[in-house]
């Protein structure tokens, strides 16, 4: 796909890599850039920088996903590219809060499902599309210490897949950005322990604007797995190749944190 003269919109569009896409797209000269962050402030300054619309969206919630998509329709026209980007992070295991839980699903799997579910229709009839859902590493590589976030990364993927085995034929195309370590607040958020004690990355951390330019890059080729890390292919290979092995590793990575 290209990007010229299309209407994008880009959930947790105010920070992080969110707003790294938002930039990057606005230089392919679109017709429509929608800025979505439940941080008014924070999508209103992106959408100042970029001459797009601003959009105080809680992704959390399915009425303001769908106020969201007819906000953008009403001022540009049909959406070509959503961008599902916003997420969170909640560390812990089985034993972490029912509420956490429910928060965590809520924000980085059901919005990408009342996303997908908003757009769909309109996509389908004029037979194109574009859905791109940032999912993580961890939805390939799972995630020491944090269950509540490798479970639902893992479920963006499934989602993803499942979306472009459905409509590909259809004309939908569907991209799932999985990156490693990026510089953003989530990161730092998800390298601090329980104590509050900070955690080293155990691997190279991007840029935001370095993930975005793998964005464009994956959309124009309309690549399915969008990899800023060229390793996380490697090593979901060798995932693949000998599961139990990789279990293994995995258990010793635990051992040493």
């Amino acid at each position: 796909m290209q990007l010229k003269e299309k209407v994008i919109v880009v959930t947790g569009g105010g920070g992080g890599i969110g707003r790294a896409m938002v930039r990057r797209f606005a230089a392919e000269q679109p017709r429509g850039l929608v800025v979505a962050d439940r941080d008014r402030a924070a999508a209103e300054f992106v959408a100042a920088e970029v001459a797009g619309l601003a959009v105080e969206c809680d992704v959390a919630r399915e009425e303001s996903i769908v106020a969201l998509v007819q906000r953008t329709v009403e001022k540009f026209g049909p959406i070509d590219l959503f961008c599902s980007n916003a997420g969170i992070s909640v560390s812990g295991g089985v034993d972490a809060p029912d509420a956490e839980w429910r928060r965590i699903f809520d924000v980085n799997v059901m919005a990408h499902v009342w996303a997908a579910r908003a757009v769909l229709p309109s996509m389908l009839e004029r037979g194109s599309g574009y859905l791109l859902s940032t999912a993580s590493a961890a939805g390939l590589l799972s995630m020491v210490g944090a269950a509540p976030y490798a479970v639902t990364k893992h479920a963006v993927v499934a989602l993803s897949e499942w979306l472009a085995m459905t409509y590909g034929d259809r004309g939908i195309r569907v991209s799932c950005l999985c990156p490693l370590y990026v510089n953003t607040d989530l990161l730092r958020t998800a390298l601090t322990d329980a104590a509050g004690k900070s955690i080293e990355a155990s691997g190279a951390v991007i840029e935001p604007e370095q993930v975005a330019e793998f964005v464009v890059t994956g959309i124009d080729a309309e690549r399915f797995l969008i990899l800023p890390h060229p390793e996380v292919a490697t090593w979901f290979q060798r995932k693949a190749g000998d599961y139990d092995r990789w279990l293994a590793s995995m258990r010793k990575l635990q051992s040493v944190r």
